[in-house]
């Protein structure tokens, strides 16, 4: 089984490298797809280098894979997503963002329950494992988001909003995603389960970062998801 690990990235510079040392680490097989979403901090120059280096830190063994897809501008995380996912060659594809606020060494709990065949998609949940305390109104909009979700599509998650999200690449084949922001997280959500797939989630770790150390999501972001919500419920 090969798995596809999708890394966004943009404006990162202080923490890729950290976070594809770490991804690479891990023992699973796997190609990293790397997309720099038009960043401007040096991030495109360092992940040049990095690939180019062939350091034995980030090219393993088990790695058969690691390519970059530069945008050319700021287009947000959904398009980076979206073109990683046209890219993708796994069986499995894993999301990674770079701001090392998840962690790859629970990339095999995220894969058990695949594994096993009890579910083809799996997130992985902030609010079941250990994490680091979040804002007090991101966490009342999360959990307001992932409400709306339930009772829009008939679950009962407990994170929707979570990065960690892993899935058979067959279940998103042929889906056509729009979203080019953080709403691709509810737009994804709600096309997988009116596809008919129940999510299966795992607890994870979650170090949540900081305004001051580059955190990107606002409450902005939370309308625009809310208003996805309800369009994706109501069209494709």
């Amino acid at each position: 089984m090969l798995i596809t690990v999708i890394v966004p990235v943009y404006n990162e510079v202080q923490t890729v490298a950290d976070i594809l040392e770490r991804v690479a680490a891990n023992t699973l097989e796997k190609e990293i797809v790397i997309v720099d979403d038009g960043s401007s901090d040096g991030t495109v120059r360092l992940l040049h280098e990095l690939i180019e280096s062939g350091d034995e830190k980030y090219f393993k063994p088990w790695i058969s894979d690691m390519r970059l897809i530069e945008h050319g501008i700021n287009r947000g995380k959904g398009a980076a997503v979206r073109s990683g996912l046209a890219s993708a060659r796994g069986d499995v594809v894993i999301i990674q963002d770079a701001d090392l606020e998840y962690d790859p060494d629970d990339y095999e709990k995220l894969l058990r329950p695949i594994i096993s065949g009890r579910s083809k998609v799996v997130y992985g949940s902030r609010f079941l494992g250990e994490h680091k305390a979040m804002f007090y109104w991101h966490q009342v909009g999360n959990k307001f988001l992932t409400f709306v979700t339930n009772l829009l599509y008939n679950t009962t998650l407990t994170d929707m909003e979570t990065c960690y999200k892993c899935f058979l690449r067959e279940t998103v084949e042929g889906m056509r995603l729009r979203s080019d922001r953080f709403d691709i997280e509810p737009e994804l959500t709600a096309k997988l389960l009116k596809r008919g797939y129940r999510i299966y989630e795992v607890p994870i770790s979650y170090n949540g970062r900081e305004y001051w150390q580059g955190k990107k999501i606002t409450w902005k972001d939370g309308l625009t998801a809310l208003k996805a919500l309800v369009r994706y419920r109501l069209f494709d």
